[in-house]
């Protein structure tokens, strides 16, 4: 079963750009990784995988390593299920409206990333996310 349950943080300034800087990084790897799909065929998700890897031992892309590495690595599966909903859509294998390319990101308001067990855990009143810190609720 899962379970879904909705809180309002308030982050301190440290925080807060940690959390940007998050956003950026997740938002970076979906773009590039679209890219290289759209210039060849779909490699699929362990190719993008290993190419991310690759990327952050890359000079330009280091400060990917800043970062938790299991929210960019949902960005790709993330990416890689888009793929196989839209290829799907065309196949006529997937019911309901046909679903479209999956687009680029841009910077907005709406802003996400997605943690796994791995990368977060609540003790108590407090959470604490990978590489960022202990949130407690208000």
């Amino acid at each position: 079963m899962k379970s879904k349950y909705k809180y309002r943080f308030y982050p301190t300034d440290q925080q807060q750009e940690s959390l940007a800087q998050l956003f950026g990084c997740v938002r970076v790897v979906w773009n590039d990784a679209l890219a290289s799909c759209k210039s060849d065929k779909y490699p699929g998700y362990n190719t993008l995988s290993k190419a991310l890897t690759q990327s952050k031992k890359t000079e330009e892309r280091r400060w990917l390593k800043d970062v938790s590495s299991v929210p960019l690595q949902q960005s790709l599966k993330q990416l890689d299920t888009a793929f196989k909903n839209f290829f799907d859509s065309l196949k006529g294998k997937r019911k309901g409206k046909k679903v479209s390319q999956p687009k680029f990101k841009k910077k907005t308001k709406r802003q996400a990333a997605t943690f796994t067990k791995a990368a977060f855990s609540v003790k108590g009143e407090v959470v604490y996310l990978a590489k960022i810190g202990d949130f407690k609720p208000i």
